[in-house]
C-alpha cells in the first residue's frame, strides 16, 4: 500500500471535533502506508492536523451563527460569492495536483450542506478522472436530526451516484446509523462501521487534577466553564480543578474567567495531554461531543455531560442519553446551567466508585485505514 495517495477533506465550522477526528484517521492512514494530504477549510486549530502530514489550508470559513445556516470568513464577515468561488477553485486545483487513489470527505453528504458550492464540483471532478479514485464519506455515528423534508432523499441520491462507501465512525452495539438517519436501508450496501475513533490509551499524567471541566473548541462553552469555576468555590478547596476553555473562547471572556478564578483552579485554553489528564482525574465535566467522549471512554473518570443544544442541535443529547443508559455518565441540561447544579453533580459523582471500562470498539482510526486499503485492492 506504500505510495497510495489519499486526499482527505475536512471542514469544521464551529467546534474542533471534526478536524480532531479527521486528524486521528489521517494519522492512522499515514501509519498504514498511505501518502495523505489533508485539506482543511476552517480556522487553524493548534495540534491539528498532526505534524508530518501534508496539509492544504483553504481560506477559512466559519459558521456565522449557532444554527450553522450561513458562512463567514475568518474576520466574521459574510462570505462573498467571489471568496467562495476562489476557495472552490483552490480545492479543485489541489485535487488535480494530488492525483489521489482515494478521496475521503468528512461529513458530506450527511452534513456540511453549506459547502455544496465546492463539494458538488469536487464530486464532478472525481467522476471525470480516469482511473476514478475511490470516494468515501466519513461520518460520525450520530447525525443531527430535525433535517428539512427532502434532505435525506438528497443524501441517498448523492451516496448512490458518487460514493463507494460510507464510513460510520461508531460501534453498532452503541448506536446504529439508522437511529438518526431513517433512510439507512437504502444505502445499507455501502455502510461500513469502523468503531469509535478514540485516541490510543493515554500515558500516565505528568500533572494531576481532581476535576477537569472542558469546553471543546470553546466557541459555545463559556457558561459551562463559568459554572464550573463558580462551583469550585462551594466545594472543598483541597480539590484541584483544571478548566480548559478551548482555543475559540473570545479573549475578553477568557480574561474575565482568569481574573475571578479561585486559587485551586487552573484555567488554560488547550492541553494537548488532555486524554492523559483525564486518566488521572476523578471527575470530568464537559459537553458530549464525539471526541471528548472518545477520550473519556479510554479512562475510568466519572463523567458529567452537558450536551450542546443551541440552534436545535440533537447529536450530543442522543450520545449523552445512550451513555447514561449504559451507566457511563450523568447529564446536566445546558439551558439554565448554574454553579449549584455543577457542584451538586460533582459531589454525587465523587460519591460513586470509578466508572467501569466501556465494552465498545474504540479502534476506529485503524479500522478506517484498513477498510480503505482493502477497497483499493
Amino acid at each position: 500500500m506504500s505510495g497510495k495517495r489519499a486526499f482527505f477533506y475536512v471542514q469544521h465550522l464551529l467546534g474542533i471535533g471534526h478536524i480532531a477526528r479527521a486528524s486521528r484517521i489521517a494519522n492512522a492512514m499515514a501509519t498504514d502506508g498511505f501518502d495523505v494530504t489533508v485539506v482543511t477549510g476552517g480556522l487553524p486549530v493548534p495540534g491539528f492536523p498532526a505534524g508530518g502530514l501534508k496539509t492544504i489550508a483553504l481560506p477559512p470559513v466559519v459558521a456565522s451563527n449557532a444554527g450553522f445556516s450561513g458562512l463567514a470568513d475568518a474576520n466574521g464577515n459574510p462570505a462573498t460569492e467571489a471568496f467562495l468561488s476562489s476557495r472552490r477553485d483552490m480545492l479543485l486545483s489541489a485535487f488535480r495536483e494530488t492525483k489521489p487513489d482515494a478521496v475521503i470527505i468528512e461529513a458530506f453528504p450527511f452534513g456540511r450542506r453549506q459547502m455544496r458550492f465546492e463539494l458538488l464540483p469536487l464530486l464532478d471532478a472525481i467522476a471525470s478522472v480516469n482511473p476514478r479514485p475511490k470516494l468515501f464519506s466519513s461520518v460520525r455515528d450520530i447525525l443531527q436530526e430535525n433535517r428539512k423534508p427532502g434532505r435525506d432523499e438528497e443524501t441517498v441520491k448523492l451516496v448512490k451516484d458518487h460514493f463507494d462507501a460510507v464510513l460510520v465512525h461508531g460501534d453498532p452495539d452503541f448506536v446504529r446509523l439508522e437511529a438518526t438517519f431513517p433512510l439507512t436501508a437504502d444505502i445499507a450496501d455501502k455502510v461500513r462501521y469502523t468503531g469509535l475513533v478514540a485516541p490510543p490509551p493515554a500515558a500516565d499524567p505528568a500533572e494531576r487534577f481532581d476535576i477537569i471541566a472542558s469546553a471543546g473548541g470553546g466557541a459555545v462553552g463559556l457558561d459551562l466553564i463559568r459554572a464550573a469555576r463558580d462551583a469550585a468555590c462551594s466545594l472543598p478547596a483541597s480539590y484541584r480543578w483544571l478548566l480548559i476553555s478551548g482555543p475559540n473562547l473570545p479573549e475578553r471572556d477568557f480574561a474575565a474567567l482568569q481574573h475571578e478564578a479561585p486559587a485551586n483552579v487552573t484555567l488554560v485554553r488547550f492541553r494537548k495531554d488532555f486524554p492523559s489528564l483525564l486518566k488521572g482525574a476523578k471527575v470530568s465535566i464537559s459537553q458530549a461531543g464525539y471526541n471528548t467522549v472518545g477520550d473519556l471512554l479510554r479512562t475510568d473518570c466519572r463523567a458529567i455531560l452537558i450536551p450542546f443544544v443551541a440552534g436545535g442541535e440533537t447529536e450530543q443529547t442522543v450520545r449523552a442519553e445512550r451513555l447514561k443508559a449504559m451507566g457511563l455518565a450523568s447529564i446536566l441540561p445546558e439551558t439554565g446551567l448554574t454553579a449549584e447544579h455543577v457542584a451538586s453533580a460533582v459531589s454525587e459523582a465523587l460519591a460513586r466508585p470509578p466508572r467501569q471500562a466501556a465494552a465498545l470498539d474504540l479502534a476506529g482510526a485503524e479500522t478506517t485505514a484498513a477498510i480503505i486499503r482493502s477497497m483499493l485492492g
